[in-house]
């Protein structure tokens, strides 16, 4: 038990930086109505992009907002594929996250992983860092969980306020019936492109967070980015759903579901001593019973209806 107490602050910093790549996910998932699966590939293009440029000597914010871009132009790519080439949402996503494996290895010169020192390199956020605070070693604002917790809600109120724009309250109309977006005179492509610009832009900021957290970008840390980001929506709506209505406040819940689907991680890992390789398994199936929750209670409300109305 002490030990997932330990554990928690960690998870929770984790469940953070993931949690922008869920929101980025959100965008397209949920106002989109498109399951794009180029977040597997372009969340490890912004984590090489922020390695490469820290390790070249560039300044932090220089090298996330290079991220940020190599995420909007791995978005673009999709959005030419599927509105320009009229190939399917799904195989778009799939090709451009099947060429970024390419890119993102020659991004790293192509080794499979790059080592970020944090003795060497100024990050915005790190594991060094919580370690730190937690040891009375550095203030407590430099702790991930404060930063990034910040970071996050700043990064909502631009997002509340873009899509309260006109631009972004076509881009929602778009998702919601394109057919009757278009008959306002509305271009649902080029709102589908921006959509999963940023969308990918940002799960690539979310990627490059992840490198500097973890002291090192990785080939595979994107493998399975879908699924958490999936899991994270999906918590936030099933708890928060009833209680969060406004737009903003369900972006802030997609964010406290991947910290919750952290934590249950880190839980299952520590109370029950599962081997961490057995990490994809135990996520599939938390992300199984969080999908199958609502369809349960729906058909548990709808079993006590009938039993109360033949009564």
């Amino acid at each position: 038990m002490a030990g997932l107490l330990n554990a928690l602050p960690g998870a929770v910093a984790q469940g953070l930086v993931w949690g922008i790549m869920a929101i980025g996910v959100y965008i397209t998932y949920k106002l989109l109505d498109i399951a794009d699966l180029t977040v597997d590939g372009s969340f490890c293009t912004g984590g090489a992009v922020c390695a490469m440029l820290l390790v070249a000597g560039w300044n932090v914010w220089a090298a996330m907002l290079m991220a940020l871009i190599a995420g909007l132009l791995a978005g673009l790519v999709t959005g030419f594929f599927h509105t320009t080439l009229k190939i399917p949402a799904i195989l778009s996503g799939i090709l451009t996250q099947l060429g970024l494996w390419s890119v993102n290895l020659a991004i790293m010169n192509m080794k499979a992983n790059q080592a970020l020192n944090v003795n060497n390199y100024e990050m915005f956020v790190s594991l060094r860092y919580l370690q730190d605070v937690q040891k009375g070693i550095r203030p407590f604002w430099q702790h991930p969980v404060f930063t990034v917790g910040i970071f996050t809600l700043v990064l909502i109120g631009v997002l509340y306020w873009f899509f309260g724009t006109e631009l972004g309250s076509s881009i929602r109309a778009t998702g919601v019936n394109a057919h009757m977006a278009r008959a306002q005179g509305i271009n649902t492509d080029r709102n589908k492109v921006l959509g999963l610009m940023l969308s990918n832009g940002l799960v690539a900021l979310s990627g490059a967070l992840l490198a500097q957290y973890q002291s090192f970008a990785d080939i595979n840390m994107g493998r399975g980015a879908i699924v958490i980001g999936l899991a994270a929506i999906i918590i936030g709506d099933v708890i928060f759903s009833r209680i969060f209505r406004n737009f903003g406040l369900k972006l802030l819940a997609v964010s406290i579901g991947a910290i919750i689907y952290y934590v249950v991680i880190q839980s299952v890992i520590s109370l029950l001593d599962i081997n961490s390789n057995y990490l994809k398994l135990i996520s599939a199936l938390i992300v199984a019973v969080f999908l199958a929750v609502p369809n349960l209670r729906g058909h548990v409300h709808r079993h006590g209806h009938r039993e109360a109305h033949h009564a």
